[in-house]
């Protein structure tokens, strides 16, 4: 499956799977980013990221983390 920045739940679920030792409540923007680019099945544009997007991610990530 082909993720992209729009699959919030989708990349928080993968991001739970690859870091489970990560709280997602202190991570930084920037190493979120990074994580996210690095998921085999990350496929969008790295440029096309915004702090939005990247806080929806987190916020999804806290939650599968509960």
């Amino acid at each position: 499956m082909a993720l992209r920045w729009t699959d919030a739940i989708d990349i928080a679920i993968e991001l739970y799977e690859a870091h489970p030792e990560i709280d997602p409540q202190y991570i930084r923007f920037t190493d979120l980013h990074r994580w996210i680019c690095e998921l085999p099945d990350f496929t969008d544009d790295p440029e096309k990221s915004s702090e939005g997007i990247l806080e929806a991610i987190q916020m999804a990530w806290i939650d599968e983390a509960r």
